[in-house]
Parts: C-alpha cells; structure tokens; sequence
C-alpha cells in the first residue's frame, strides 16, 4: 500500500532494481451515443457544456477538444475522459459532433 503516489520503491536487496510497472488507461466505453450536459456546480454560476461518452482514449481527446474550442471561439479542457467546454451553445458543439461522425444527444437542462 503506497501512501504518497510520488515515492516509489526502485531497488530492493531481495530482488534488485525495480522497474515501474506501467500504468494503462481504461477507456469507458460508451454506448454510441455522445452526450452534451449542461453543468454549472462548483463554477460560480458560470456554465459549461460537458461532453460525454466519446470512447477515445486522453491522447485522442486532446485534439478534438482542441478543434471544437476553435470551432466555438471558447475555453475549455479534458477531464477524465469528459470534454469541457465554457459555452453554453450545446446546439453548436452537437452540429460539430454530428460533422465528425458521433450520434449526439443534447442531455439535461
């Protein structure tokens, strides 16, 4: 049980050098269809839209996160495999989605 995710342990008498065992990414997957929330919690008011259900890995959301802030003339970031975008034209990004090949649903209030 590691406390601190910094330390690590890299050599033991026992054993020798240790190599780090490689963290792999699990990709939720989806069930086909993209969906955009509207969220507001914890921003002070201000409201972003949340694309969910994508599929693709961080490396891959990076770029289409990028495109889409482009496309909108907004902000925004990936969070654990959720795209956030700081504008509330859902109607915008969903033209966008559809464009690249997502079935997309406009999701929540």
């Amino acid at each position: 049980m590691r406390i601190d995710p910094n330390i690590a342990l890299v050599f033991s008498t026992d054993k020798g050098r240790i190599e780090p065992e490689p963290e792999t990414e699990v990709v939720p997957e989806g069930d086909g269809i993209v969906r955009i929330h509207r969220d507001s919690k914890g921003r002070k008011g201000k409201g972003v839209s949340v694309i969910k259900g994508l599929g693709l890995g961080s490396e891959e959301l990076k770029p289409l996160a990028q495109k889409l802030k482009k496309q909108c003339g907004c902000g925004g970031t990936v969070k654990e495999f959720d795209i956030e975008i700081q504008t509330d034209n859902r109607e915008q990004l969903k033209s966008l989605l559809e464009k690249l090949g997502y079935q997309v649903k406009l999701a929540g209030g």
